[in-house]
């Protein structure tokens, strides 16, 4: 686990999601038509809906704003265009990053996201060229001052739903899982009422990469930012030591 706290990193990426409100909740938004187009608006016969409602509700999206959208997308199921695209690039000292987007137009966000690597000194590479580098996991984070349960309680209660791994950080807990099994373990947990400051399928670093260079260090820091603040860019995974 490295030592740092991974939910000091959560809440420092919330904070700065608070501060863009709007383009979270238009991310989830999207997120929600996906689900919706791929498998109906019932969230009982979805289980791609519920963890998009759950990360919808981790954010603080109010329970109106998920319905209206829900609506919204099963109305217009036939028009919904957006399209799942994933980039692959390599940052300063070599580090790894990979773009899921959502797109309505494949060119503009390529050319955006090819951009964002070059204004940072980084390359956008091959399908593949740095994935292989990251495990997908399901991934729960639960705030200690939100958590009532006993840490041996509560690993066991994961485990049993079907979780591959719990750690105990200084502020939270950690709960990993087998993408397949992230619904399972997410929705036993939150049936005995445990609050997960975050809980999704991630791309998990095997290793982490440390920068010295200050140059680095900026340009890394750039390609985050400027990919952060592109509308279509829907989650950005790599391996720096921040």
């Amino acid at each position: 686990m490295s030592g740092h706290s991974k939910f000091a990193n959560i809440k420092h990426k919330k904070e700065k999601n608070d501060a863009a409100k709007g383009k979270m909740f238009t991310m989830i938004g999207r997120e929600l038509a996906i689900a919706v187009k791929e498998g109906g608006p019932d969230p009982a016969n979805n289980s791609k809906l519920r963890d998009v409602i759950a990360k919808a509700k981790a954010n603080n999206m109010p329970n109106d704003t998920i319905d209206r959208g829900i609506k919204k997308a099963a109305g217009d199921s036939g028009n919904v265009n957006y399209e799942a695209v994933t980039y692959e690039g390599y940052g300063p000292g070599g580090t790894a990053i990979i773009v899921d987007a959502l797109t309505d137009n494949k060119n503009r966000t390529a050319a955006n996201v090819r951009n964002c690597f070059t204004k940072g000194q980084g390359s956008i590479g091959t399908q593949g060229c740095v994935s292989y580098m990251f495990d997908e996991k399901g991934q729960i984070i639960i705030d200690k001052e939100e958590c009532e349960m006993e840490a041996d309680d509560l690993m066991m209660s994961a485990l049993d739903a079907g979780a591959e791994d719990f750690a105990e950080e200084d502020d939270c807990f950690e709960i990993i899982t087998a993408p397949a099994d992230f619904p399972a373990v997410r929705e036993a947990l939150a049936t005995e009422g445990i609050v997960m400051t975050q809980a999704e399928v991630t791309m998990l670093p095997q290793n982490y990469v440390t920068l010295q260079n200050e140059t680095d260090i900026t340009n890394i820091q750039r390609i985050l930012d400027l990919l952060e603040e592109d509308d279509d860019v829907q989650t950005v995974y790599h391996n720096w030591e921040e």
